[in-house]
């Protein structure tokens, strides 16, 4: 590709984020019915390389904490990023969508998704490597398996088209990445897809790469937002919010040990406010808590302790 190719072929990604930024961010408050998204723009080191859109959305009927956050970001290549990814290049563009969404029901799952795309350049400036990366996983609190299977069904459905194998490999690496290994190996949700490095080849071609992240990114809604419509107005109490809470404490410590994002994002003087807008709004610690013998919640945990196959 030429550069101007190239550049058309950037263009293009950061429209398609952005638009998908706008549809998904729509179709939650419609669902939510109360609370809106608050849009924060920002911009890196005093408007030199990118910045992005942070949409935060809080204390709705349904959603009690979640963000939908696009970033246009470039640079140069630091030695913490040599070491951190590591990469061998002059200079880097990276843009993508990352959202996390918790809501206030404990019978409606937490989820969490991103997809990016990612460039590095020599010091003439000519592209070294490109890559996407991306994917999407669910995190339920008490485990209804037709709610499972519809979240991975959705998902295969839209990556089978580009081969058979990729979602049995996406689902697996999806389950080994998610995982609280201090906790010996304890899954933080039920899984869902996750890769990355997928770089354009004699077999698969920029283009085609693209497509396979677009159909990622468009089934989203319909993956997660019927499963959120059938529980949000399950009755619960305060039984249900200690869970729920024990849980979401599970969920901040995979972020902040394991996660390779939040780790090289805060090492890398990245911005805080939208790095951390993953965690929950309340979690909880108990020590040494286990839920009780036959309880809901022993049938999610053991669900957590061994990756599900939740597809035909």
């Amino acid at each position: 590709m030429s550069n101007n190719a190239d550049d058309l072929f950037k263009d293009q990604w950061v429209a398609y984020i952005h638009h998908l930024q706008d549809t998904i961010c729509k179709s939650l408050e419609e669902v939510d019915g109360k609370a809106t998204f608050v849009e924060d723009k920002w911009e890196r080191l005093e408007g030199k390389g990118g910045g992005g859109k942070t949409r935060v959305i809080k204390d709705g009927n349904v959603f009690e904490k979640g963000g939908v956050n696009t970033s246009v970001v470039y640079g140069e290549v630091t030695e913490m990023m040599r070491r951190q990814l590591p990469v061998d290049a002059a200079s880097w563009f990276a843009c993508g969508l990352s959202l996390v969404i918790h809501p206030r029901n404990p019978y409606v799952p937490t989820t969490h998704a991103n997809w990016r795309y990612f460039e590095l350049y020599d010091e003439n400036g000519k592209i070294k490597d490109r890559w996407f990366g991306g994917g999407a996983d669910l995190t339920p609190y008490y485990l209804y398996e037709e709610d499972a299977i519809h979240f991975h069904q959705t998902l295969k459905k839209a990556i089978d088209p580009f081969g058979a194998d990729l979602y049995p490999k996406y689902k697996h690496q999806c389950d080994e990445y998610f995982m609280n290994t201090h906790r010996n190996n304890e899954m933080r949700g039920i899984g869902g897809v996750f890769y990355e490095h997928l770089r354009p080849s004699a077999e698969t071609d920029l283009e085609t790469l693209f497509h396979f992240q677009q159909s990622n990114g468009n089934c989203f809604l319909d993956a997660y937002v019927p499963i959120v419509k059938k529980r949000k107005d399950n009755a619960f109490g305060e039984q249900e919010q200690f869970w729920q809470e024990i849980r979401r404490g599970r969920y901040v410590e995979f972020n902040l040990i394991h996660d390779r994002g939040t780790i090289f994002g805060l090492k890398t003087n990245g911005r805080t406010e939208s790095i951390l807008m993953s965690l929950p709004p309340r979690a909880r610690w108990e020590y040494d808590y286990k839920p009780a013998p036959g309880s809901p919640e022993e049938k999610l945990w053991n669900a957590c302790l061994h990756p599900g196959e939740w597809t035909d």
